[in-house]
């Protein structure tokens, strides 16, 4: 780009411009109100959506960045506005999302004399930031937002957070812009050594029980063609992680279900059956592993991995291949062998066959009086022709949906794992709509966690955004409930709520929106809100004691799995 005199502040915004940024989250105050300014001439070329809560745009942009693989943005001024950041950068930190974050700062000659509105938040974020820094003169502003972008986006993808001094705003430079495309000593993936790859595939093809199992990794490395192609040379069963969800579509024969706490009977039940387990662009997450001194242990281990910091961090591998999982699977394509495990496979289906009369038929076809969850996520995935992106919560109805939605294409979920925030559905949803503005967007929500961020109503009515609310209301702190009454003796210990009148606040913000209490009203109320032109709240009245199973429970082997109370 060619050299010009510029303020800092607008250096910023044609950084920004320069990696192709489209739309930006926050909320202003004084430390970035410069930046601010900068934004008001260039209102044409990249959106800004005003959030009601510093929080509410962390996850917006976590949402975003999920549905589109590009960065999100998100701006926020010093002190509180900056500390309002730190739980969606968490969550993004242990979930790999690409993010850009910049705070305002207060002046350079203000540092470290407890100014107002001032806080460390260089230091406060460090050890959930994958890389941060703070610009205290202007000539630094293009090659840091430019280092900022190559490193949230390469690799591990992850977030990133930029605190500019509030006088570097307002210096002159004279600016030009160059993309980074490398930086020494960061080496976001390694070559895949054929030899590792040579190893893997004799492993594989002397298996007899083989299990792959498939994270956000495959999603990241956009490796959906060369997952696919590699299950069905092999023949191999293949179950997802909760982040993994939708790399595969949900009726592919070989896809075999979801791993984890409230994952598929079959999948967990087999792992420590299974001869080989070949893991791909997962982390071996507790919630998926349980007992880890009990977990496959007849098993040999694959593992398929870009960040060597996951490599025998948790389960020892066998063989570890590091590097891209797009290119490690192709690799192995060409050496792995033709094969089928049909006799495997189908020990998979009749485990389905067990949940499905036990656990699943109950769920989303009840013959009991009250509404379920699971029968609310059936519906609105069978009148989407699951083709909706599904955006949750953390909780039961995070569980059930992630079960019961199903899916035909990937970067189809978007939910908090790692951190398990609740909050994330409303404001991750506005994200994942404007990144997917042709997709319906289904957000499922618990009354608890709806209640944590409910003000981005507001943000969702002002910007037009078409987002179908499913707001499952059992008057309780759902998942805590379940683990109260199961391992606690049904002591309720301050997990009981008394809600307000959903419907009446989102028409307070301008929303649409109606209750369902009934099961002969369920079905044309989901219609009644996919019909709408705009955003809906559709509250479901659900059974205040609806548990969700199957279940590891904590500290379990993840074949001690139950189907019932």
């Amino acid at each position: 780009m060619a050299i010009k005199r510029i303020t800092g502040s607008k250096a910023v915004i044609l950084s920004l411009l320069e990696e192709g940024v489209d739309t930006i989250f926050g909320y202003p105050g004084g430390a970035i109100m410069p930046i601010y300014d900068a934004l008001y001439d260039y209102d044409k070329q990249v959106s800004h959506i005003l959030t009601r809560h510093e929080q509410g745009a962390v996850h917006a942009a976590e949402g975003y960045a999920k549905v589109t693989g590009k960065a999100g943005v998100c701006f926020a001024t010093s002190g509180p506005g900056a500390t309002n950041l730190i739980t969606g950068i968490a969550d993004a930190m242990i979930d790999s999302i690409p993010l850009v974050c910049i705070t305002g700062q207060v002046a350079s000659p203000l540092l470290g004399t407890d100014a107002f509105q001032e806080s460390d938040v260089v230091g406060i974020s460090m050890p959930i930031t994958k890389w941060n820094y703070q610009i205290t003169n202007a000539d630094e502003i293009p090659d840091a937002i430019a280092k900022a972008f190559y490193i949230a986006q390469s690799g591990r993808p992850g977030p990133v957070l930029l605190d500019i001094a509030k006088d570097a705003q307002f210096q002159e430079i004279d600016f030009s812009y160059k993309k980074c495309k490398k930086i020494r000593s960061y080496i976001p993936e390694h070559q895949v050594d054929p030899f590792k790859v040579k190893a893997a595939a004799w492993l594989i093809d002397q298996a007899k029980k083989p299990l792959l199992l498939f994270g956000q990794g495959v999603i990241i490395a956009q490796a959906e063609a060369e997952l696919k192609a590699f299950v069905e040379k092999t023949g191999i069963p293949a179950a997802w992680t909760l982040l993994g969800l939708s790399a595969m579509p949900t009726d592919h024969p070989l896809n075999v279900g979801m791993l984890g706490m409230h994952g598929n009977y079959g999948p967990n039940i087999k792992t420590n059956e299974a001869d080989l387990i070949i893991a791909v662009g997962m982390r071996f997450d507790d919630r998926v592993t349980g007992k880890v001194s009990e977990y496959a242990k007849n098993a040999k281990i694959i593992h398929l991995e870009v960040d060597p910091a996951e490599i025998d961090k948790i389960i020892k591998t066998d063989v570890a291949v590091l590097g891209n999982a797009k290119k490690s699977l192709a690799m192995l394509i060409d050496n792995v062998k033709e094969n089928n495990h049909d006799a495997w496979i189908q020990e998979f289906r009749d485990c389905d066959q067990i949940e499905r009369e036990k656990v699943i038929d109950k769920d989303i076809r009840p013959d009991k009086v009250g509404l379920t969850m699971g029968e609310a996520v059936r519906i609105t995935s069978e009148k989407t022709k699951h083709n909706a992106v599904l955006v949750t919560d953390v909780g039961q109805q995070q569980m059930i949906a992630s079960r019961y939605f199903k899916f035909t294409q990937s970067k189809s979920n978007v939910t908090s794992g790692g951190l398990g925030t609740m909050g994330y559905a409303i404001p991750a949803a506005m994200g994942a709509q404007l990144g997917a503005k042709d997709r319906t967007v289904c957000c499922f929500v618990g009354d608890g966690g709806f209640q944590m961020t409910l003000q981005e109503l507001g943000t969702i009515v002002q910007n037009k955004l078409p987002v179908k609310i499913i707001l499952l209301n059992n008057n309780f702190l759902g998942m805590v409930r379940q683990w109260q009454q199961l391992f606690f003796e049904k002591r309720y210990s301050f997990t009981e709520l008394q809600n307000p009148d959903f419907i009446m606040i989102g028409k307070g913000f301008g929303m649409e929106g109606h209750q369902v209490t009934k099961r002969e009203e369920l079905e044309d109320g989901i219609q009644r809100m996919l019909d709408h032109d705009g955003p809906y709240l559709l509250e479901v009245v659900v059974e205040k004691e609806d548990n969700v199973f199957p279940m590891v429970p904590s500290g379990a082997s993840v074949s001690d799995i139950i189907l019932e109370a």
